[in-house]
């Protein structure tokens, strides 16, 4: 069985008005559940990197191979999240 990792999501960018109130620094550590108090639109545009993560892919087009960024969908008020593999 593939080891599993932890992910860490962090709020890195935040413009206009966040229906969910999140802001620049919140963070959730994802361990196979939802994270309580994250926006489960977000959540949902951000597991699929989270997942290859916690699996121990990489994304090869990203600058550092344990860390991607992904954009909540709301694109009039976008929320940039950093999705990053804890190493353990």
């Amino acid at each position: 069985m593939a080891k599993r990792y932890d992910v860490m999501v962090r709020v890195v960018s935040q413009n206009g008005n966040c229906g969910a109130g999140h802001k620049v620094g919140d963070e959730w550590l994802i361990k196979g559940k939802t994270p309580e108090g994250m926006c489960l639109s977000a959540f949902n545009a951000l597991y699929p990197s989270a997942r290859v993560l916690m699996l121990g892919g990489t994304f090869p087009w990203e600058a550092a191979s344990d860390v991607t960024t992904v954009a909540c969908p709301d694109a009039a008020n976008p929320v940039v999240f950093e999705v990053k593999r804890l190493r353990q």
